[in-house]
């Protein structure tokens, strides 16, 4: 029988079309909200999926989210469909992780208000004390170890940082580049935050990571510490943070990740992304999370996909399943 898949949003082209040359000529593929009726595909792809799209096949055995994270309303959903397996794409993580270099390195040597001075054409800032950092040789500490975060701490080891990685799944923590185990349980964050000049959180957004970097986590930092997140906002304690970087406690931040976002199309050129004004800030770099994009974005994330169906079409164990109970 071959495998049966659905897409509940159509990509455009030519990323469909980029789909088909990837993937096994024997996978059925159908297309849309208007689901085939009757319907009896095995793979639904969709990333917030409503009830009546897991009821619809009742040979539905696995839902592939088509990016990395489980939404809250997704695990929710899927909470009481224990038989149909979760998995992500992981596609974009090398491209996350260029954009949390990017953000450590622009928070790091101040480049924004650099860049804004020199096209007013004022060259102050190159005959004043400069708050640029030296990244080499200090020690950052990635929390999260998953695909983006072994991306992450492996680029922050070319700048020359020596780099400790804490993991959630397994709670231990390891200094790279030794590889040698610290032993180190993520319940013992508080030992490592005096130790870390740059803090960079790629964790997802579980009740277990809600809130885990709040005002005293920050205060642990050393001086001239540096955060970046990759993440998801609310890993950190909004007010907190933003009292930590006016105030100076925190040197410098870089931020893709936010506590509010556009509810609507017509609300994207003016919905302020926090109810602090972070960017008043010119020790913050903003970004509209936007670390998973690129040129080439909808092209891998087609790759992977065709990967992904073409390993469960061989009747092979589809990769990066999400513990739904977890969260992640």
């Amino acid at each position: 029988m071959p495998l049966s898949v659905h897409l509940l949003h159509e990509p455009e082209e030519p990323a469909l079309a980029h789909l088909r040359a990837n993937l096994d000529p024997a996978v059925v593929l159908t297309l849309g909200g208007a689901l085939p009726q009757p319907s009896s595909f095995q793979i639904l792809v969709a990333g917030r999926p409503k009830r009546e799209h897991i009821l619809a096949s009742p040979n539905l055995r696995a839902l592939i989210i088509p990016f990395a994270g489980l939404p809250n309303e997704t695990r929710e959903l899927m909470l009481s469909y224990p038989h149909v397996a979760v998995h992500n794409l992981h596609h974009n993580a090398e491209i996350v992780a260029e954009l949390a270099m990017a953000l450590l390195l622009s928070t790091a040597k101040f480049v924004l208000p650099m860049d804004r001075a020199l096209r007013s054409h004022d060259w102050t800032p190159r005959y004043q004390p400069t708050p640029a950092l030296l990244l080499a040789g200090r020690t950052a500490l990635v929390l999260g170890y998953g695909t983006i975060g072994q991306h992450v701490a492996r680029l922050c080891r070319c700048l020359g940082m020596k780099t400790v990685t804490m993991r959630r799944r397994s709670m231990v923590a390891s200094e790279l580049p030794s590889g040698e185990p610290s032993n180190e349980a993520i319940a013992d964050l508080h030992h490592w935050l005096p130790k870390a000049d740059v803090l960079m959180i790629c964790l997802p957004h579980t009740p277990e990571t809600h809130g885990l970097i709040d005002r005293e986590q920050l205060e642990l930092l050393p001086e001239q510490a540096v955060l970046v997140n990759v993440g998801r906002a609310q890993i950190v304690e909004e007010r907190a943070l933003y009292e930590a970087l006016k105030g100076g406690r925190l040197y410098a931040a870089g931020l893709d990740v936010w506590y509010r976002y556009p509810p609507d199309e017509a609300s994207r050129t003016h919905t302020p992304p926090s109810a602090y004004p972070f960017h008043e800030l010119d020790n913050v770099v903003m970004s509209p999370h936007r670390g998973g994009k690129c040129t080439v974005t909808e092209q891998l994330r087609m790759e992977h996909l065709a990967q992904m169906l073409n390993t469960a079409d061989r009747g092979e164990v589809m990769p990066n399943r999400v513990d739904v109970e977890s969260g992640y």
